[in-house]
């Protein structure tokens, strides 16, 4: 067996050997920030999960408003509002519109939207100064569509990721166990911060750089602390630090 290899050969063996190698367990989703998914995910809901405003402003038909400008407004009777979780039950007709806050639903009847400064209020009518259009009106699907999968097994689930599963409709998710990863400073002349520094010695700092790696990269890092040049004491301490996914080992 080759003892002498280059980096990335190293890195090409640690890899290989580590594949599907950890179990797989379910967490809340407020506990599985920093974790990696163990499956791809799929969206649970379409979002939006109806046509809705991208915008605030009046929900109201096109066709109404056609050639509406500063000189020549287009006056519409205003038969209700619809803010963002409320929608507006009813129809819009001819001659109508709806009161509209960003992520309400388009009503029924309306199939464009103008700009609340585009507009002034004047009691229960509105003056239209630019004619309604459909382009702020979010479809239904447009951001999430039932079924399809926005995150992937082996995905990091950052602050972002994490937000996106919760929008997807998940509480819980299944991730890959955190590797626990064995951190061993041996040699004679390394000592634990704090302690008197002999002559010829040196503060084990490689271990608490190691052990900041490890958690960085999502693991549980396991601290042996150090043992002498013997192969025995390395051997115990092994033996002592119970399973582990993975040993660094730091020292000659």
């Amino acid at each position: 067996m080759r003892t002498n290899l280059s980096v990335e050969e190293a890195l090409e063996v640690v890899l290989e050997a580590a594949q599907g190698k950890l179990p797989v367990e379910e967490l809340p989703l407020k506990e599985a920030f920093g974790r990696v998914l163990a499956e791809d995910l799929a969206s649970l809901v379409d979002h939006p999960d109806q046509d809705d405003t991208a915008i605030d402003g009046y929900a109201c038909r096109a066709e109404d408003t056609l050639g509406a400008s500063l000189e020549r407004p287009v006056r519409l009777k205003v038969i209700g509002e619809s803010p963002a979780g409320r929608p507006f039950p009813g129809e819009v007709g001819r001659g109508e519109a709806v009161a509209l806050y960003t992520g309400a639903p388009i009503p029924k009847g309306a199939d464009a939207v103008v700009r609340v400064e585009d507009t002034r209020r004047e009691g229960d009518e509105v003056l239209l100064f630019a004619p309604a259009s459909p382009k702020d009106i979010r479809p239904k699907g447009d951001d999430l569509r039932r079924g399809e999968v926005y995150l992937r097994r082996g995905d990091l689930l950052t602050p972002g990721r994490l937000g996106l599963a919760a929008a997807m409709g998940h509480p819980r998710l299944r991730v890959f166990r955190r590797p626990r990863v064995g951190v061993l400073s041996t040699g004679d002349e390394v000592v634990e911060p704090g302690e008197p520094l002999p002559y010829g010695g040196v503060y084990n700092s490689n271990a608490y750089s190691l052990m900041g790696l490890v958690l960085e990269a999502g693991g549980e890092p396991v601290l042996l602390g150090k043992v002498p040049d013997e192969p025995e004491a390395v051997l115990a301490k092994l033996e002592e630090a119970g399973p582990l996914d993975l040993l660094l080992t730091s020292g000659g």
